[in-house]
């Protein structure tokens, strides 16, 4: 397949670059910097501010496919407004170009009790916060499109680790998938294993999963 990929420098980004490509996929990265990542085998470089307004759907032409693991910046004292405006960019490019959007979100929309989203629980972190109000408002954002835009939403374990891959871990959906000692975790290369295998074999279209071992 050949794979749009958004973000490809950071934490989670560079373990999906690394599993596409050892998976003999295409990878065509989408970066607001294209000096920070070199070309290699399999790999080429663009230069894309999704923040810039430019036409994203033109460099989404020819893929099957676009994953978005988009961040606006920690640090960034405009993090809630830029995420969004970042990945409605996005989804609508996926949506013009007509190819697939898989989003990288973040655990803080998982349901850890009847109708109680982890993000909402006083021990949240507040550093998080708004990174994960933002993430959840994309997924309610794509859960109310009325196009035919093909996505998925992944949300990672609470516990997201540099770790080895290992390809055991079992799926979910609307809350954590605890191991037998009640935690919620998986490694970034494990993360990006199930992000590639829905690329490769879908069974989350239109719909959010989560994971943990």
């Amino acid at each position: 397949m050949n794979i749009a990929l958004i973000g490809a420098t950071g934490f989670v980004g560079q373990a999906v670059l690394e599993e596409l490509l050892g998976r003999a996929h295409t990878v065509r990265a989408l970066q607001r910097d294209a000096a920070k990542l070199a070309t290699r085998a399999g790999l080429t470089v663009r230069s894309v501010d999704v923040l810039a307004g430019g036409d994203l759907a033109t460099e989404l032409a020819g893929v099957d496919a676009v994953v978005s693991a988009f961040n606006a910046g920690w640090a960034n004292p405009q993090l809630h407004a830029d995420f969004l405006r970042g990945s409605d960019a996005i989804a609508a490019a996926a949506r013009t170009a007509g190819v697939r959007l898989i989003v990288v979100g973040g655990a803080g929309s998982l349901y850890i009790a009847p109708g109680q989203q982890l993000v909402d629980s006083p021990d949240f972190p507040a550093e998080w916060k708004a990174g994960a109000l933002a993430a959840r408002e994309v997924l309610t954002r794509l859960r109310a499109d009325t196009s035919t835009l093909d996505w998925s939403f992944v949300s990672p374990a609470i516990e997201l680790q540099p770790g080895a891959r290992t390809g055991q871990f079992r799926l979910g959906t609307e809350a954590p998938v605890f191991d037998s000692q009640g935690v919620n975790r998986i490694s970034v290369a494990d993360l990006a294993a199930a992000i590639v295998n829905e690329l490769e074999a879908p069974q989350h279209r239109r719909a959010r999963f989560t994971l943990g071992y």
